[in-house]
C-alpha cells in the first residue's frame, strides 16, 4: 500500500474514534501539512465516507452519520472485543437475530490477519462457560428499535400482544424503559387504557408503533427494577411467607430480588436474643408454583428461619432433615 493511501486510511480511523479532530492535530497525527489533511478528506468524501466540516475556533472534521455503514478499521484489541462481545452476546441470549449475529462473526473472522485470527482460535478452543446458552426467543428488530424509540422521546406505542395463555389484545404503553434479563428482552411501563404498570416480553409483541402526543415518566421509574420485582410478585400457586435471621446480603445470595422481596421484622418472644447490628430479623415474602426447590435453598443459606406459610413447607424441610441426618448416620 502506497504511503498517501495508507494515511488517508489512517485518517479515517482517526475520525472513526469519535470528536471532532482539529486540522492541526490531524496534520501531526500523520506527519503532513494541513493542506495535505484536506486532500486526504476531500479523497475520503469522493468515497462516498461522510466527513463533516466543522467550523469556528475548536472546528476541524468529524465523521457524520452516512447513509450505509462506512468502512471499519479495528486495532487487534478492538476486534477481538467485538467478537468476544458477539459471541457473549449470543450465547446470553441479547441479541435479535442469532443468525446476525453468527453471520457478523463469520464476516470479521474471515478478515482478520493471520496472527490475530489463530490468537482468537486459540482463545475460543481454550474458553468455557459456566452457564448454559440462553434459550429464550429472539425480538424482532423492528419492533425493539420502536420501543427504545418511545422510551426516549416519552412517546405512546400501540402493540400487539399475546399472553402466556394465548390470548392476544391490542395495548396502549407508555413504555419507561426496556430491559434484558434471563435470556429475554422485556418493556416496562404504564397500560394506557388499565392505568396500571406492566411488564411486557418483546418476544410475544406482533407489533408496534407509535403514536402521537407524549407522557411524562414517573421519576422513581426504574425499569430494571420494575421487572425484577414483577417476577417477585407474579401469581403463582403458592404464596410463602418467612423470617430469617441474617443480613439482607446473605439472604440475597440463595434468594436474589428477582424471587424474594424482603423487609425488616421483630423478633417474636422466645426467639433468638438480639445478633449483631449487621444481622436481624427478615421478612421474605415470594411466590413459587412449586415448593420442593425451596428446603436446600434454605439449608444452604444456613441462617434461623421461621416458617410462616405454607404449612406445606413444613412438611418438606422436615422430609430433607430427616434424609440428611440419615445419610449422615449411614457408614
Amino acid at each position: 500500500m502506497s504511503r498517501p493511501a495508507g494515511r488517508v486510511l489512517t485518517l479515517l480511523e482517526l475520525l472513526q474514534s469519535g470528536g471532532t479532530r482539529t486540522v492541526a492535530e490531524l496534520a501531526d497525527r500523520l506527519g503532513v501539512e494541513g493542506r495535505t489533511v484536506r486532500r486526504y478528506v476531500d479523497q475520503l468524501i469522493d468515497l462516498d465516507v461522510p466527513v463533516e466540516s466543522v467550523r469556528g475556533r475548536y472546528g476541524g472534521y468529524r465523521l457524520g452519520p452516512g447513509y450505509r455503514l462506512p468502512p471499519l478499521m479495528f486495532s487487534d484489541d478492538e476486534a477481538l472485543s467485538v467478537l468476544l462481545g458477539l459471541i457473549a452476546g449470543r450465547r446470553a441470549g441479547l441479541t435479535t437475530d442469532p443468525t446476525a449475529s453468527e453471520t457478523a462473526t463469520a464476516k470479521i473472522r474471515r478478515v482478520l490477519p493471520r496472527h490475530l485470527a489463530r490468537r482468537l482460535d486459540t482463545l475460543l478452543d481454550a474458553l468455557a462457560f459456566t452457564d448454559r446458552p440462553a434459550a429464550g426467543d429472539t425480538p424482532d428488530a423492528g419492533i425493539l428499535l420502536t420501543l427504545a424509540d418511545a422510551v426516549r422521546h416519552h412517546r405512546p406505542v400501540s402493540i400487539r400482544y399475546t399472553d402466556r395463555d394465548g390470548r392476544r389484545t391490542e395495548r396502549t404503553l407508555h413504555a419507561y424503559g426496556v430491559v434484558a434479563h434471563a435470556g429475554r428482552w422485556y418493556v416496562t411501563g404504564a397500560d394506557a387504557r388499565l392505568g396500571e404498570d406492566r411488564t411486557f416480553r418483546l418476544d410475544r409483541i406482533a407489533d408496534a408503533r407509535t403514536l402521537p402526543g407524549s407522557f411524562e415518566a414517573p421519576a422513581d421509574s426504574d425499569p430494571a427494577q420494575r421487572v425484577i420485582s414483577g417476577f417477585a410478585t407474579a401469581a403463582y400457586r403458592h404464596e410463602v411467607t418467612l423470617r430469617i435471621h441474617g443480613t439482607a446480603e446473605q439472604i440475597r445470595a440463595q434468594l436474589p430480588a428477582s424471587v424474594a422481596q424482603i423487609e425488616e421484622d421483630e423478633p417474636a418472644a422466645g426467639e433468638l436474643e438480639a445478633a449483631p447490628a449487621t444481622e436481624r430479623w427478615l421478612r421474605v415474602e415470594l411466590r413459587a408454583e412449586r415448593l420442593d426447590w425451596l428446603p436446600p435453598v434454605l439449608a444452604a443459606l444456613d441462617r434461623p428461619f421461621v416458617i410462616e406459610r405454607p404449612d406445606e413447607l413444613r412438611g418438606l424441610v422436615t422430609a430433607l432433615a430427616d434424609r440428611l441426618a440419615a445419610s449422615a448416620r449411614r457408614t
